[in-house]
């Protein structure tokens, strides 16, 4: 669901990321795996600003043929997709604060991606938003 492409460009002796959909997110890795691995952190920061900024997150576009993708870590990715239902039905932190019985700064530690939230809460905010949180180790 959060699988973003990723562009990776030799750039003097590094490796340039970057990411189409998220024009924010970028870094530098000395080889393909460092770059990699860098550029989870990059995304995540480039998709809180659409988070701090209260707007819809980015789209994800399809893939080039061997094109490599990067998702956030798993606790955000279930943050992203709440925050994701949340927009999509057009609902603001109050109201989510509101259904929760939770006090509004409670809500706001939920969407923050650097907060290490519990998993019950992020399920509880997508209980009531009508969806329901899935875990699968692949």
């Amino acid at each position: 669901m959060f699988d973003y492409p990723v562009t990776l460009t030799p750039d003097d002796g590094t490796l340039l990321v970057t990411f189409v959909d998220v024009p924010e997110a970028i870094t530098f890795g000395a080889n393909e795996a460092e770059a990699l691995a860098l550029a989870v952190d990059a995304l995540e920061t480039g998709l809180s600003f659409y988070v701090d900024a209260r707007q819809p997150l980015p789209p994800v576009s399809r893939c080039a043929p061997g094109q490599k993708t990067v998702r956030p870590s798993a606790l955000e990715c279930a943050k992203l997709g709440v925050y994701q239902a949340m927009t999509e039905q057009g609902i603001k932190k109050a109201e989510l604060a509101r259904r929760l019985g939770w006090h509004t700064p409670q809500v706001d530690r939920l969407f923050d991606l650097r907060h290490a939230s519990r998993l019950d809460q992020i399920e509880a905010a997508a209980v009531v938003l009508g969806r329901h949180l899935e875990v699968r180790v692949a």
